[in-house]
């Protein structure tokens, strides 16, 4: 048994009728992804039926107007976008459940939302453990 698989380039304007038109048809919100670029975050949308994987793609570019939220056609997205908020920093638009930035608790707050990898912090230097004693033999 094959699999196909189609991506289709959107733009945020879109998302949610063409969501509600794939759920009309029956297809399913398998995940939400984001993955950081210099200059924008793309989001792909997955959506599977009948063994068939449909992917809506489009583009969140950093300081642009928020993505709507598609909360409020598969209530189980908001996991996703709170997510997706948290970690990259993505404004979601209208989320049926909006955790205002507390979903993770980060060091650093956003810590996938630039490019450049975080600084790397030293640990603290551990204190000696005292030294075993040696078993006396008689």
């Amino acid at each position: 048994m094959s699999t196909e698989v189609v991506c289709e380039l959107i733009s945020a304007d879109c998302l949610v009728d063409r969501v509600r038109a794939l759920k009309q048809a029956g297809w399913r919100l398998v995940q939400i992804s984001a993955t950081r670029l210099p200059e924008a975050v793309e989001l792909t949308y997955s959506f599977d039926r009948d063994r068939r994987l449909a992917n809506l793609r489009l583009l969140a570019l950093s300081g642009g107007p928020g993505i709507p939220s598609i909360s409020g056609v598969y209530w189980c997205a908001l996991m996703y976008e709170n997510e997706i908020h948290d970690l990259f920093g993505v404004v979601i638009e209208g989320m049926a459940v909006d955790f205002k930035g507390n979903f993770y608790k980060t060091a650093i707050k956003h810590p996938f939302a630039s490019v450049k990898p975080p600084a790397a912090v030293k640990p603290a230097a551990a204190k000696a453990a005292p030294p075993s004693p040696v078993p006396v033999t008689a």
